[in-house]
């Protein structure tokens, strides 16, 4: 069920690089266990606006809040020990190790073990309920009969859900998806999209994104900010940005820049 409290606010913010505006006064809520997407032209702003709130860039002024609190400027480890974590464009997956081996990488972050605990072996059962829940996150994410392939060996829509599945594991409270539907075939794309529903749905997430596929953004998303040129354009349900004209103008009518 959807909330009308926010678990993500950004106030006002503006962020410059030199003389450069990339971000100018935005302002905008996520709903907690909503979908939101953020869209706009090529260079409107939105992958730095993700960076922004992943703590990858600080504001130059304005506030970004997390669950209350001011979280401007925070290093993004600190971020993801508060359940805050963002997937990329580009694959962060070890390709040599199991697609098993890579869930259970995400799940130490909040199993308790330390790397030498590990080595010697003092932390067998910890290491068994990483492994417990590193399979039932592939079987959300129907790649349990995979379990023990190595992740080079994946499709590239397997390799995006095990992305998904890694980030899943650090037990997030909000997962910024990065574009996660790139170079999908049509396919892909549809079963990715059940896989977004199925997280926010039975593990009560907040699914913030960042995409070119615009089906896949009105058909996953209940609300969506529209981003042109560093500033907020405009925001709404799917229906309301189809149909607004300054979208229609600034976005949706270049087809081949549409992000």
């Amino acid at each position: 069920m959807l909330s009308d409290e926010p678990v993500l606010e950004v106030r006002n913010v503006t962020r410059k690089f030199g003389g450069l505006t990339a971000v100018n006064d935005l302002s905008f809520s996520v709903r907690r266990n909503s979908i939101h997407g953020l869209i706009g032209p090529n260079g409107a702003g939105k992958t730095t606006t993700f960076s922004l709130i992943s703590g990858y860039y600080k504001p130059t002024s304005g506030k970004i809040l997390y669950e209350g609190q001011d979280i401007s400027g925070l290093k993004t480890s600190r971020l993801a020990r508060r359940g805050l974590i963002r997937t990329f464009q580009g694959t962060t997956l070890f390709q040599e190790f199991s697609v098993l081996d890579n869930v259970r990488v995400g799940c130490h972050r909040s199993a308790g073990a330390s790397f030498i605990s590990r080595i010697v072996g003092s932390d067998a059962p910890v290491e068994r309920g990483a492994e417990r829940k590193a399979r039932e996150i592939l079987e959300l994410f129907d790649l349990e009969a995979l379990a023990d392939e190595p992740t080079s060996s994946l499709p590239h829509g397997h390799q995006r859900a095990l992305g998904m599945a890694v980030a899943l594991a650090a037990d997030p409270v909000v997962i910024l998806l990065d574009e996660p539907f790139t170079g999908m075939n049509p396919e892909e794309t549809r079963r990715m999209m059940d896989h977004v529903r199925r997280v926010r749905s039975e593990r009560a997430i907040t699914i913030m994104l960042v995409e070119h596929d615009m089906q896949a953004v009105m058909g996953l998303c209940e609300r969506i900010t529209v981003m042109n040129f560093g500033q907020r354009l405009t925001e709404g349900t799917p229906d309301e940005v189809c149909n607004d004209p300054r979208v229609i103008e600034a976005y949706l009518g270049q087809a081949d820049d549409a992000a």
